[in-house]
């Protein structure tokens, strides 16, 4: 099944090009299908790129997933037109007395403030704690992650020597979770951080589990025991030119940035780079959706955080 979007989101265009089956709106009311309602918090800058590269994996699932995207009220974007923010965007106080079977957090590029130090903050408190009780299930991705680890559990970030910036061999440490069926014993993810979290950290927090890991990014999947959050320390949604776009502007701008490892064929930066994380981001979040969200979700949406379901 595809997922449904607005009819007139960039995205529709972007992913019909790639083949991805998508249902808009005026097509999707003609169907009997109870689909699953998710929520996208996009603290990211490039709006309608972060859009495109989520709704491409959302969509490929067999579920019916409809998608709605929310921004917070407390911070305007200064990288996507208002036009499409007014169009597409609803805020908090928009959603708040409605219940979703699923939810993603993005991560956004704040990393080195403090987390009180971040405008939006508070309001992101307010929606994190929401999404306990009306939201089936969160995914945190990158500084979102980070967010929620920091709230939830108090699990402080990190300042690392210097960025990690590239693609980096992962492998799954806690075997018995589905949330990594299907994976290979290595398998590649993007990251592009300034900080980490530490394992003694994670550790200390019997209500967590770490999933998988890199020797060189550090813990790259946490869930909660509980099975109704997880935290995704990398970027496996980033599509193959992301990081080229991260470099090229960091060098012209001036600072100090490397390479991306594992990345450039041969590290050399006038090859296009080759994509080596895409077969596991595609089935990273048909995991999720499948698992976590459709097969447990209660048919009758507002049943979510009642214990009821």
């Amino acid at each position: 099944m595809p997922i449904k979007i607005p009819n007139d989101l960039p995205a529709v265009q972007t992913l019909l090009q790639e083949n991805i089956f998508v249902m808009t709106e005026t097509r999707a009311i003609t169907q009997d299908i109870r689909p699953l309602k998710l929520l996208l918090l996009n603290l990211m800058p490039l709006k309608v790129d972060t859009e495109t590269q989520l709704t491409r994996l959302l969509g490929n699932s067999p579920l019916q997933v409809e998608l709605e995207l929310m921004q917070t009220r407390t911070h305007v974007s200064r990288n996507t037109p208002q036009a499409h923010m007014l169009a597409f965007y609803q805020t908090f106080d928009q959603v708040k007395d409605r219940n979703f079977d699923g939810m993603i957090i993005t991560g956004a590029p704040v990393e080195l403030l403090e987390f009180e130090e971040v405008e939006y903050w508070d309001e992101l408190c307010e929606i994190m704690e929401w999404s306990k009780t009306h939201v089936h299930s969160t995914f945190h991705i990158c500084w979102g992650a980070q967010a929620a680890l920091y709230y939830h559990f108090g699990i402080r970030k990190r300042l690392l020597p210097q960025k990690l910036f590239g693609v980096f061999p992962h492998q799954v440490e806690y075997k018995p979770s589905i949330l990594f069926r299907g994976f290979d014993d290595v398998f590649m993810v993007p990251h592009s951080r300034h900080t980490t979290i530490l394992r003694e950290d994670v550790e200390a927090v019997s209500q967590l589990n770490i999933l998988a890991s890199s020797e060189e990014a550090g813990i790259y999947a946490i869930s909660a025991k509980a099975g109704n959050q997880f935290f995704i320390t990398g970027h496996s949604e980033y599509d193959a030119g992301t990081l080229n776009k991260e470099y090229i502007r960091d060098k012209n701008a001036g600072k100090p940035i490397a390479l991306p490892k594992n990345y450039f064929p041969g590290d050399d930066d006038t090859k296009p780079p080759l994509v080596t994380w895409r077969s596991h981001a595609n089935l990273l979040y048909s995991n999720w959706l499948n698992y976590f969200v459709y097969q447990t979700t209660p048919y009758d949406i507002r049943q979510i955080g009642t214990g009821e379901a």
